[in-house]
């Protein structure tokens, strides 16, 4: 036994009549297919059906995994409270995949709101109405990279498999929130874009192509329930799919997609995250080859201190520029495109840059407090880029500056935040000030403030 199949919904809380009050049927149609899904798993008389939620517990490093023996949830706060879901936990199920996960990491702890989501309760509000004879088992997502999310699926799949259970997999998540300027979210051109391309992807159950969006691009789509779609995919991963696209609109400036994905026998040519992984092996060492003095040192150190918790000396045979010159240095990791750690120095603090390079590297790697220190398993995953400052220099506007050519410092008093120039996802220089003063934690609206800029050589 192991997985049945799989559904990709979304989860509107105006579908639930008691909350649309008729305006639900300006979604009929999804309201369809949503019932054709629902119908399709009670088809497969599931064991266990596996939530996948945006909206539950989330968490920057770590898998969240529901706990203890059930749970309940109203729309109370959509103005429908008299509507509940009640479920079962799968708690063998729960514990078992902890404890396979773990290296993820995943687990049962961290709980802070028992109640159900609205992410976990659409879908089963309309799969009640075909059969309520099935356990649960809920996992949130992570900030952690796409392939994490799909190696959890894989995690999910192994346990079902370990159990004997049968199982149905819900991947619930809405698509793209920048649909149309006149509705709340606003407009985005990746927005449509996105809704595009998943469409395709999941309606040709294509999920090796599901690594190819960008978090940068997820990101400005402001799309919902990409990640679900990749644990989702993970638990079908290595089997032969049937894939069948129900439908799609997005009449309120948010994109609903639904598909069916009915699992088959193996299929060893569907082993999506073991073909990816040897395609970032191969990208990484064309990287390491291809890399100059400045980006090999900063990898050297880091790769070095993660694996042995020892700092490397200044090597030889390094530019004579790097151990004559005193600069500030950024060093920037980056993996599968999101940032994985930035440290640097405005001004140089030690005595040439290489002695820079390789302090800030070992700090972007292990000590960036938005990020847990990076684990030997992702080294070969990181992407680094080393910037040398120049100068700075005051100005006296925001026309002083071009964010492709300068970097910017925003100070208030001894508050100060620095951004580097030339970022994707960066556009113009209202962003690069704003960003800039965030990191300082000066208000948005504060104009009283001093600038500087700087040019920078990248070395990536």
């Amino acid at each position: 036994m192991s997985v049945a199949g799989a559904v990709m919904v979304p989860h509107p809380p105006l579908i639930i009549p008691e909350i649309g009050r008729g305006q639900e049927k300006r979604i009929q149609s999804t309201i369809d297919a949503y019932h054709k899904a629902a119908q399709r798993i009670a088809s497969w008389k599931p064991d266990t059906v596996v939530v996948l939620s945006p909206h539950t517990v989330m968490y920057a490093d770590y898998f969240h995994i529901s706990p203890g023996k059930g749970a309940e949830g109203t729309f109370a706060r959509f103005g429908a409270g008299q509507v509940k879901i009640r479920v079962r936990y799968d708690t063998e199920f729960a514990t078992l995949l902890s404890r396979e996960a773990r290296t993820l990491p995943a687990g049962t702890q961290g709980e802070r709101d028992k109640a159900l989501d609205h992410g976990t309760m659409i879908p089963l509000w309309f799969l009640n109405q075909y059969t309520t004879d099935y356990m649960v088992v809920r996992a949130g997502l992570s900030g952690l990279p796409f392939s994490k999310h799909y190696r959890l699926g894989q995690y999910i799949k192994d346990t079902a498999k370990l159990l004997g259970r049968r199982i149905a997999v819900i991947g619930s998540g809405d698509l793209s929130h920048k649909l149309k300027p006149e509705d709340p979210y606003g407009f985005q051109k990746e927005g449509p874009e996105y809704d595009v391309r998943i469409m395709d992807v999941m309606g040709r159950a294509a999920f090796d192509q599901l690594f190819d969006f960008t978090e940068e691009f997820c990101e400005k789509a402001a799309e919902c329930g990409h990640r679900s779609f990749l644990i989702m995919a993970g638990t079908l991963d290595g089997l032969e799919v049937k894939a069948e696209r129900l439908f799609y609109e997005g009449p309120f400036g948010v994109g609903y997609g639904v598909c069916l994905f009915e699992a088959g026998g193996p299929a060893p040519g569907r082993e999506f995250l073991r073909k990816y992984e040897e395609k970032v092996r191969r990208e990484s060492e064309s990287r390491k080859r291809a890399e100059d003095a400045y980006v090999s040192l900063a990898r050297r150190a880091a790769e070095t201190y993660v694996r042995t918790g020892q700092r490397i000396g200044i090597p030889d045979g390094l530019p004579e520029e790097m151990y004559s010159k005193r600069a500030g240095v950024f060093v920037s990791l980056k993996e599968e495109g999101r940032l994985r750690g930035c440290i640097g120095t405005i001004a140089p603090v030690r005595g040439s840059v290489a002695e820079e390079i390789i302090e800030n590297a070992i700090s972007a790697s292990t000590k960036d407090p938005r990020f847990p220190a990076v684990e030997p398993d992702e080294l070969d995953r990181l992407v680094y880029s080393v910037d040398v400052l120049g100068e700075t220099e005051s100005i006296s506007s925001a026309a002083e500056l071009d964010v492709k050519r300068y970097g910017v410092i925003v100070s208030r008093g001894r508050a100060r935040g620095l951004l580097l120039p030339n970022l994707d996802g960066v556009d113009t220089v209202e962003e690069q000030i704003a960003i800039a003063k965030r990191k300082a934690g000066i208000p948005e609206k504060e104009q009283n403030i001093r600038l500087e800029r700087f040019e920078v050589v990248r070395h990536h």
